[in-house]
């Protein structure tokens, strides 16, 4: 029998999700949170040179990743993020994924039945670790403009919370938290003796002149702060599962005894892409990236056209919309019925946490923009015939 508190758990929404997909040919999916680019071609010329014989491909490497990587990373930490990891008594861990480095980080900083604050919509992968690792998770809402609302979080810490976690870009709503919000998160997880989880896989991804900030890059805030961050977004890399955490050396020796039991090491051949990845830059990113804003604006624009029937945030981050409806409707069921009928999917809200009302998240990062125009063209008709 399946242990209680994995049955606990919430099922994946993506798997269920693809299979109406997948049962309906000719859907456009707007639903799972890839990126429609390709990685620089210099990832596959790296891969191909190195998939030879005695090249060190077949054989475990260090828990933490090659040194290469490792030192690469550092260098990119140093220019973009204003996190040194070696002055601020801190390292790097690679992993398959940032979703690796944050159960990684539960695992090691929590003990069974700790609380671990997250802030609803809140990332669902993040959720199932914590429940997974036998933690709970406490929930706290944002603001209209699903913005930190920092006193209920400070009214939500009890004895048995071990850490503040934010998502910044944020998914699933596309908001950027200030500066001065999660400066204030930070010196409230100092003041309280708690982690503060600070998850930056869409750093690159923001809009309206908005500036992404790290955390972790505050004075004194390294003994405390856990950074993850991921090449599966800004570099179009998904499939390949590297990522990467900065973490506090206190804490060095239990992840490192984590990823050991789970991964022994990340990928050799997956590290060698992720060093040819940021070898060619985030500058490469950003020319992907910029077209983003204006297929962010036309979908905006479609989904206004329902009028008062759909409400949202305009998002000025990431690649997603997340948006409430005015009906009765279960959002799961609602998903479902716009894949048969209307062949388009997206991602019911109540996955990330919304409990009020029914509420969509749409990605328009996924396809090209002539695809997305579609899709959310699909979607506009579908909601106006189902909330009609």
């Amino acid at each position: 029998m399946i242990a209680n508190r994995i049955q606990q758990v919430q099922d994946p929404v993506i798997p269920i999700v693809g299979r109406w997909t997948s049962e309906h040919p000719g859907t456009i999916s707007l639903g799972q949170g890839v990126v429609h680019y390709a990685p620089p071609q210099e990832v596959f010329q790296a891969v191909a040179e190195s998939a030879h014989p005695g090249r060190g491909l077949d054989r475990y490497g260090p828990v933490a990743g090659n040194d290469a990587l490792i030192e690469a990373i550092e260098k990119k930490l140093i220019a973009e993020n204003e996190i040194d990891p070696i002055a601020d008594q801190s390292s790097v861990v690679c992993t398959a994924g940032s979703n690796m480095g944050f159960l990684n980080a539960v695992l090691a900083i929590a003990e069974i039945g700790d609380e671990i604050i997250l802030l609803s919509p809140y990332y669902f992968n993040h959720h199932m670790a914590i429940e997974i690792a036998g933690c709970r998770a406490v929930v706290v809402a944002t603001d209209h403009e699903n913005q930190p609302d920092i006193d209920a979080i400070a009214q939500a810490i009890t004895p048995r919370t071990k850490a503040v976690v934010t998502v910044s870009p944020n998914n699933p709503t596309g908001a950027v938290y200030s500066k001065e919000d999660l400066a204030e998160i930070n010196l409230m997880c100092a003041a309280r003796g708690l982690y503060h989880l600070s998850d930056e896989a869409y750093e690159y991804f923001t809009h309206d002149g908005v500036q992404h900030y790290s955390p972790g890059s505050a004075i004194g805030a390294s003994e405390h702060t856990i950074s993850l961050f991921s090449l599966s977004k800004a570099y179009g890399m998904a499939g390949w599962r590297i990522g990467y955490s900065v973490v506090p050396n206190h804490l060095l020796v239990g992840i490192k005894k984590i990823q050991d039991t789970n991964l022994i090491c990340p990928p050799i051949i997956c590290q060698v892409a992720a060093a040819a990845a940021l070898q060619v830059g985030s500058a490469w990113c950003r020319g992907q990236i910029a077209g983003l804003t204006a297929v962010r604006d036309a979908t905006l624009q479609t989904l206004s056209e329902l009028g008062d029937r759909v409400q949202f945030a305009v998002p000025q981050g990431a690649f997603y919309v997340l948006f409430q409806l005015q009906t009765d409707q279960s959002d799961m069921a609602l998903v479902e019925t716009l894949i048969r009928r209307f062949g388009v999917a997206v991602l019911p809200g109540s996955a990330f946490g919304e409990s009020k009302g029914c509420t969509l998240r749409l990605s328009y990062g996924a396809l090209d923009p002539q695809s997305v125009s579609e899709g959310v063209g699909r979607l506009r008709d579908g909601l106006a015939t189902l909330l009609s």
